[in-house]
């Protein structure tokens, strides 16, 4: 969303990957266009090779290359990982409130195929700004931002629903992304294509499966299919207030957020949107 389609602005130190799941483990997955699991017994089998595999790839094939590169391009920085993520660690030029380390962290999933997608020119954001540098930039296979949406909605759903955060969960960026979504009319087209929504709810529910603030499990495709959540209520809501401020303290935000206020004015209009009949 930030450096394909320019959406968002706002500091990420993460960078999400996809290893096509039909790839990493074609003998088990199939060359479906996008395979799911038919059982949860299913699920488990095919969760514990991608849990085999996927590590196994990152520590022999990414790892290596990253070193190299480190050293070619004569740059300070640890590299380590852990279970399916790598992690760059770097000396920062300047101390923020620490609510950002200084590391990226490139984040492996192989539970999908990364697909709707298509190919997009990556630059560096200097570029525009910094005259005399000779930037380099790349084409990129990325999601498309529609199916982000849906994976964003839901993501913010299961907080809702919840109505508690994850110890140490950035959280307030999801939604700041999907106001921005939003804005740039992403959300609209997203909306009106059910088809996507109710294959990233059945995904989720396969491989993402998640209990309410009563234990009873979330159902995903009623979400997005009339009963979607974006505004939490109570402790939830002042947690969610508390991070956003933090956000715009340790300036992750490019210079357009607007008050908590607004943001989650946006979000309620933008649930009673989501929730309307096709």
């Amino acid at each position: 969303m930030s450096k394909g389609y320019q959406i968002i602005h706002r500091f990420s130190e993460d960078v999400d990957l996809t290893y096509d799941i039909r790839a990493l483990i074609p003998d088990v997955a199939g060359p479906g266009i996008d395979p799911v699991p038919a059982t949860r017994s299913q699920e488990k089998r095919w969760t514990k090779e991608i849990r085999a595999r996927l590590p196994v790839w990152i520590h022999d094939r990414v790892l290596p290359w990253i070193a190299k590169r480190l050293v070619s391009e004569k740059l300070s920085a640890k590299l380590s990982m852990q279970g399916e993520k790598a992690f760059i660690e770097y000396v920062p030029l300047a101390a923020g409130s620490g609510y950002v380390r200084p590391v990226v962290t490139l984040e492996f999933g192989a539970r999908s195929t990364g697909e709707p997608s298509e190919s997009r020119l990556i630059t560096c954001d200097a570029a525009s700004t910094v005259d005399g540098v000779l930037f380099p930039s790349t084409a990129v296979r990325v999601m498309r931002p529609e199916r982000t949406f849906w994976e964003k909605a839901t993501a913010v759903h299961v907080f809702c629903e919840q109505g508690e955060f994850r110890g140490g969960e950035r959280f307030a960026r999801h939604w700041y992304d999907l106001t921005r979504l939003d804005r740039a009319g992403v959300a609209t087209k997203a909306i009106q294509d059910r088809s996507l929504a109710v294959a990233v709810a059945r995904h989720k529910a396969i491989f993402f499966s998640e209990k309410d603030a009563v234990g009873e499990l979330i159902d995903y495709e009623r979400a997005v299919t009339g009963g979607l959540r974006l505004v939490p209520h109570g402790k939830a809501l002042d947690n969610l207030s508390f991070d956003y401020t933090r956000m715009l303290d340790d300036g992750l935000l490019a210079g357009d957020a607007e008050p908590f206020g607004t943001l989650l004015e946006e979000c309620r209009r933008l649930e009673v949107r989501a929730n309307q009949p096709k």
